[in-house]
């Protein structure tokens, strides 16, 4: 979509309003609204001002002018607003330079696509994230001097069959029985569906939805794979749809990766390929269908995956997740089907066109233009340097032997030890200035000042349970 056709879109849709959306540096949508009128050709060079120092991780106050500058093919009509609205994702630029700002976490996107071009590896890096989420009846949450407390209610968790409601029909999701029930049991249906045909409705191409494993309302929406700017765009629609359509319903959504004790979170296996022009680079006579590029860059993705939970895992909510018992993906290897392995191969189609990885350590929580970015630098990383990933595992890897499970490593514990993790191993995301130094040590630094340290100075409520009669 050019300007000319957005102009024209506004016009044929009586739209009212600008939507100006960008991310935050941590990974959440900001938003400032225009009147149509505001918006012109001239809008889609010149961009609109905005205060860069009231953004998180972002501009000092002494330099705090930026530019939010549309891109024309993002645009779509806004399914939720009252009055007609035109949602328009903004590239944020330097008001004086005109460069495009090195934090912006979109433009770490379309620098990392360049860069793969220009090693003449690939020219397209394909992702197709499966985003997990839970839908709540209701939340709260709070922490104070003296108290802090959390409670997310649903109709279906297993902790209110008990109720003696008339409400209560008895219908419960038993832990980690989730998929795949039919309804009444799946009492998510509908809105699920809803969420799809508005993500459709919006452009977003959908492949199938469901129930997930957990109790208490756990699902995921599959989308076709896109290229990666274009699929980071996407997670992005897709978080806000997802949590309008429950807004809706009187209802709420999160991304949270472990929001219930004793149930399975919510990840985001990462399904990841190279292409050039028409042809898929990861098949190949290799292991379960593989090139030796694919085991390269699986090599390359092992060889850092410590590193990229940093980017790709980057909450302290994200290692309840990551624990050994929950279908977690915790063992840095890979194999054709084990769902405890770091990078499984999927094996459902002999179709070379569908030969890809699925780096199942990520996490919802993540901003998906630094993952995905990440992800793919790591992966040039090992095809340049032909990292060996060595052997696959396709054992049951908790019932291996001591000795030979002792061999595997593992993802980090603590979101502290990924950051340490990412401190000693950066190198690979510094190739074509992709990622700048100033972002990794800011990054690091944002992370640790303002979650790692919040969560450590503050008493755990389950310490009380433990230690208050000590």
């Amino acid at each position: 979509m050019t300007p000319q056709d957005v102009l024209k879109l506004c016009k044929q849709n009586a739209v009212q309003f600008v939507d100006l959306r960008f991310m935050d540096f941590p990974g959440l949508w900001q938003h400032t609204t225009l009147p149509i009128t505001e918006l012109t050709l001239a809008s889609f060079q010149h961009g609109f001002g905005f205060d860069g120092s009231s953004i998180r991780g972002w501009q000092a106050i002494n330099e705090s002018d930026m530019l939010l500058v549309p891109v024309a093919d993002t645009a779509k009509i806004d399914p939720f607003l009252q009055h007609p609205t035109l949602s328009l994702i903004c590239d944020v630029r330097d008001p004086i330079t005109k460069k495009e700002y090195s934090r912006d976490p979109r433009s770490i996107g379309r620098k990392t696509i360049a860069y793969l071009k220009k090693t003449k590896i690939a020219d397209a890096a394909m992702f197709g994230p499966e985003l997990e989420f839970f839908i709540f009846d209701q939340a709260f949450y709070d922490q104070g001097i003296n108290f802090a407390k959390h409670y997310v209610g649903s109709r279906e968790g297993i902790w209110g069959r008990g109720d003696e409601d008339p409400a209560n029909l008895g219908y419960k999701v038993r832990l980690k029985e989730g998929y795949f029930p039919t309804p009444p049991m799946d009492t998510m249906q509908n809105i699920r569906s809803e969420m799809v045909a508005t993500l459709m409705d919006l452009g977003i191409p959908v492949e199938a939805h469901h129930h997930e494993v957990a109790t208490g309302g756990q699902c995921e929406i599959d989308m076709r794979y896109q290229e990666l700017v274009h699929m980071a765009d996407t997670v992005m629609m897709y978080k806000y749809v997802c949590k309008n359509v429950a807004a809706r319903h009187g209802k709420v959504v999160t991304f949270m990766p472990k929001p219930l004790f004793q149930d399975n979170g919510s990840g985001m296996h990462v399904h990841f390929s190279l292409w050039k022009g028409k042809t898929p680079l990861f098949a190949g006579d290799k292991y379960a269908g593989m090139s030796q590029m694919g085991l390269w860059a699986i090599g390359g993705i092992l060889r850092h995956a410590r590193a990229l939970c940093a980017l790709c895992n980057p909450t302290t909510n994200s290692y309840k997740r990551l624990v050994p018992g929950y279908e977690a993906p915790v063992n840095l290897v890979y194999s054709s089907r084990n769902r405890s392995a770091a990078i499984r191969i999927p094996m459902y189609s002999e179709n070379p066109m569908t030969k890809r990885i699925e780096y199942r350590c990520p996490d919802s929580s993540c901003n998906p233009y630094l993952a995905f970015s990440a992800i793919t630098m790591a992966a040039i990383d090992g095809i340049q340097k032909k990292i060996d990933p060595g052997p696959a595992v396709d054992k049951d890897i908790y019932n291996l032997p001591t000795e030979e499970y002792e061999r595997i490593s593992a993802t980090p514990g603590s979101l502290e030890e990924a950051l340490d993790e990412l401190e000693k191993d950066h190198e690979f995301l510094l190739a074509g200035d992709v990622f700048t130094a100033d972002v990794i040590h800011y990054w690091i630094k944002y992370k640790r000042e303002n979650e790692v340290d919040a969560i450590r100075v503050r008493p755990h409520p389950y310490e009380f349970c433990m230690y208050f009669d000590i």
